[in-house]
Order: C-alpha cells, then sequence, then structure tokens
C-alpha cells in the first residue's frame, strides 16, 4: 500500500490558473529539491526524520510547520471524512508532489468520484491518472538545478508562470519550445507577490499573446 508524506490538508477555494474559484480539498506533499527563491511554502522543503508527527498532530497546527505525517489515500479518505470535507476536487500540491509515483492516489480519487490536479515544477516526470490535471509551473534555472523536462511540459493541462521582470517571461518562451510542434494548452501569467510592475508586465504581454492573467486571488480574500 502506497503512503505519502503530508505536510498539511486543508478545504479552501483554488485560488489560481483554470479552477480559480473551484472548493478544493489541498493535499501539500512534503519535499523538494527544486529551491525557488520566492517560494512562500520553503517549510515543505526537507523531510525530516525527527519532525515526523500524527496527522491529528499536523491538523491542529495553526501555523506554517516543517512537520509531516504519513497516509495511505484510505487513510486521507478517511480524514477527509473526519473533518467534513465535501469539495470534489483535490489539489496535489507540494513541496514538488511529482517526487512521488502517484498513480495510486489520482487513480483512486478519481474512481471515488473526485476531479484531480497536482501542481508541479515540472522539473519531475509526471507519474499519474491519465485524468488527473496537470498545472505545470515551470521552474528554469532555479538553485536546485533540475531542467525542467520536456515530458512535464508536453503532459500540461496548463502552464501557470510567476513573473516579475521581463527575463522570467523570455525563460518561458524558452521552456515553450519544449513542446515542438504540440498546441499550446492555457498558459497563465502570474504576477509574483501581486506587485504593480510584475502585475503590468502580466497584463500587458498577457494582451499581446492572447495569454490569461493568474492572481491568487486566495490572497487577496484572506483564506488559505
Amino acid at each position: 500500500m502506497n503512503s505519502y508524506k503530508i505536510n498539511e490538508v486543508f478545504e479552501s477555494l483554488q485560488g489560481e490558473g483554470s479552477y480559480t474559484g473551484l472548493p478544493s480539498i489541498f493535499v501539500r506533499l512534503q519535499g523538494c529539491p527544486v529551491g525557488c527563491p520566492w517560494c512562500d511554502t520553503k517549510h515543505t522543503w526537507v523531510v525530516s526524520p525527527e519532525l515526523k508527527t500524527t496527522s491529528d498532530a499536523v491538523m491542529a497546527e495553526t501555523a506554517e510547520s516543517d512537520s509531516w505525517f504519513e497516509h495511505s489515500t484510505a487513510q486521507l479518505l478517511e480524514l477527509f471524512k473526519l473533518h467534513g470535507y465535501v469539495a470534489k476536487h483535490i489539489v496535489i500540491t507540494g513541496g514538488e508532489p511529482c517526487l512521488y509515483d502517484l498513480t495510486e492516489i489520482t487513480s483512486s480519487l478519481i474512481t471515488k468520484g473526485y476531479s484531480v490536479q497536482i501542481e508541479t515544477s515540472g522539473t519531475y516526470e509526471i507519474i499519474a491518472h491519465p485524468d488527473t490535471w496537470v498545472t505545470v509551473s515551470p521552474k528554469v534555472n532555479m538553485p536546485g538545478g533540475r531542467p525542467v523536462l520536456s515530458s512535464a511540459m508536453r503532459r500540461a493541462n496548463e502552464i501557470k508562470h510567476p513573473i516579475a521582470m521581463e527575463k522570467h517571461i523570455e525563460e518561458l518562451d524558452q521552456v515553450l519550445t519544449l513542446l515542438g510542434d504540440q498546441a499550446l494548452p492555457n498558459i497563465y501569467l502570474q504576477p509574483i507577490s501581486q506587485q504593480k510592475r510584475a502585475t503590468d508586465l502580466a497584463i500587458k504581454t498577457c494582451i499581446a499573446r492572447n495569454w490569461r492573467l493568474s492572481l491568487q486571488t486566495h490572497k487577496f480574500i484572506g483564506i488559505e
């Protein structure tokens, strides 16, 4: 039976990309070697054995923590029931969820009637049920030194790219070449930290390229 190292589980609204506004259960996995400087979940980077704890302890936390627990899919479903979660969309995020083979968890959740979304950096192979919605946020030239994979780009149902300056647009253009002749999926530009300069650049570029703007709406309305 597969099990997954989990940093947190919570129910909220998806705040980004194609599913913006949809009630969702977020399953944040522990572990990420990519090293994005602007990452807002750095507490998920390291899997420290001494910080392994119980799901009860993690679910009782009121602030971000680098502690984690381990659950199978069946245990996760029981956890959803215990906490009264009713959303039918599951977002598997991180950390970097594609450190894990996600075939079993995505397949089981889809069989149970959930829609499932993975949020990934595109630097690991995506191993999941074929009906999983894949959001690739390609992390280019990050300190972890991992390249964005053409297989991940080709699997993407949407590409969501954080930007702050023109060089980030150029990096996105670079990784889009990995798609070859494949049609572009929906492309979202997301201003980093909602900075005005970044937002203005994103708006200008979206209009020029016929791309889409993604704002972190959960941060605007003060939810997780």
